[in-house]
């Protein structure tokens, strides 16, 4: 067993983060997802694994947890439009809170009918499992350029950001009640409702001052914006926690409320966040990965893929059949919602909470927990591209917002830029620019061809290829240029 110095803790530390980077960069050659590699490499090095480094700190683990999350979240918050949730607003919300508590209701009923745990550990280890996970489903989706037809990929990162709260909330409820910390399960009614609101309360109020604050101080050093940002997310966390408000439902809705407002360095600030949710999950996964002992887990193998299968199969599809009952979907987008109920860190997070609290079977749930997370990330995450093919959902990435040219838009306007390629075939090709029937609010900034750059004018003439940086103050031009330069 190696000894804990500094400098051990710090060369072990780069090796299993460069590990994980390498890791995160043939995953998607072999299309899966990079968390499980970052578990896997976190399993290798425990105790139970070739690096025999011994990790047994519940606390700490929750503690690196609830600061990734928190920074997670805000990250994915950052990078969520109003004006792509607002269509799926309520079906975002229905799944975030209904959906949840119907998924943990589910689950309970065959961990109760399949083990020896009583309904209420049953139902606490429902809860543990009921939300998707944002750090999960965030990454896959993006890192894989999944398109989705219609409005299903913004509703299920919505999902996925804003449910947490909800399984946080009736995790720290029932941990409460089975500690005797609290009298039944209808005092968390007026708690769900104090959590909630209180939240939503601090996260929009927060979200505001962060876009004033940012606005009005006029650092001399522009690195430092991004360290006054992350000061005031810890403490939109803190104070929501403080008074007994929901701090991670504070901290998405303090990112959403920023990335519809225009503030300075707001790009720069962005890439930074797109980084540290990188460095956070790495960290994270890593840690959990640790944390568990695998030797300790093959007792509750059957029990595990039980209700891991259940969960994927039965319980979340019925959570979202009939949460989503009212609102006008087909059977093929509510299947691929069902199939994109990916359980990611979280779980393993919130299991530790009744390790602290020392409830007797605290080991059990988290060895359970961590083989169903386990289950869901290897075949869940690897099988959403393919799944959404089949079911005719799948559609191409016709452009990128990433541009190839790095520019910072610091003043108040509501410009956008993204990069579309000019595809063998389309209306565009070989054609000029003035022949082409243009959006008005769009403006072609800038050509690449084969890594050269051409200052365009109307008379310029598109050749396949292309990647153009536009630049538009509508959001639906995206769609509207992809038609011309694509089809």
């Amino acid at each position: 067993v190696m000894a804990f110095t500094m400098e051990n803790i710090l060369l072990i530390s780069s090796i299993l983060l460069l590990l994980s980077i390498v890791a995160s960069k043939t995953s998607g050659k072999l299309g899966v997802p990079a968390l499980l590699f970052f578990l896997v490499i976190g399993m290798l090095a425990g105790s139970d694994g070739i690096g025999k480094i011994h990790f047994n700190d519940p606390e700490l683990a929750q503690w690196l947890g609830v600061l990734a999350l928190t920074l997670i979240l805000f990250s994915g918050g950052l990078e969520t439009r109003w004006q792509s949730v607002k269509p799926v607003f309520t079906m975002g919300l229905t799944l975030s809170t209904v959906g949840v508590l119907l998924t943990a209701v589910a689950c309970a009923v065959f961990i109760h009918l399949l083990t020896d745990f009583t309904f209420l550990e049953s139902l606490l280890m429902g809860s543990i499992v009921s939300s998707t996970d944002a750090a999960a489903v965030f990454s896959i989706l993006r890192s894989k350029n999944i398109g989705l037809k219609g409005n299903l990929r913004p509703l299920l990162e919505l999902e996925s950001g804003s449910n947490d709260p909800m399984a946080y909330f009736l995790t720290i409820g029932l941990t409460g009640i089975l500690a005797g910390e609290r009298d039944s399960l209808a005092s968390l009614i007026p708690f769900f409702f104090q959590q909630m609101f209180i939240g939503a309360l601090i996260g929009y109020g927060m979200g505001k001052l962060m876009v004033f604050v940012i606005n009005r101080i006029n650092l001399d050093y522009d690195g430092l914006y991004s360290v006054l940002v992350t000061a005031l997310v810890l403490f939109t966390y803190a104070s929501a926690t403080f008074v007994e408000g929901n701090g991670f439902l504070a901290v998405y809705i303090s990112a959403i409320v920023m990335s519809n407002s225009n503030f300075l360095h707001k790009r720069s600030i962005i890439r930074f966040y797109d980084g540290v949710a990188w460095l956070m999950q790495i960290g994270m996964f890593l840690a959990l990965g640790l944390l568990v002992f695998p030797s300790q887990m093959l007792p509750f193998l059957a029990n595990g893929m039980e209700i891991a299968l259940l969960l994927m199969f039965v319980a979340r599809p019925l959570a979202v059949l009939l949460s989503l009952s009212f609102y006008r979907l087909n059977w093929r987008e509510l299947t691929l919602i069902s199939w994109v109920g990916l359980r990611g860190a979280v779980p393993i997070v919130l299991a530790t909470f009744p390790m602290i609290a020392g409830l007797s079977k605290s080991d059990t749930i988290f060895n359970i927990v961590f083989f169903i997370v386990l289950s869901s990330v290897a075949l869940q995450g690897t099988t959403i591209p393919w799944v959404a093919r089949r079911l005719y959902l799948f559609k191409p990435q016709k452009f990128r917002r990433k541009t190839a040219v790095e520019l910072e838009m610091t003043e108040f306007v509501s410009s956008q830029l993204f990069e579309i390629e000019v595809m063998p075939g389309s209306a565009a090709e070989n054609r000029q620019i003035v022949q082409i029937n243009f959006p008005a609010s769009a403006l072609i900034v800038l050509i690449n061809r084969g890594g050269k750059y051409i200052t365009p004018s109307g008379s310029t003439q598109l050749e396949k290829g292309d990647i153009l940086l536009i630049m538009s103050n509508d959001s639906k031009d995206e769609e509207r240029v992809a038609e011309l330069l694509t089809n």
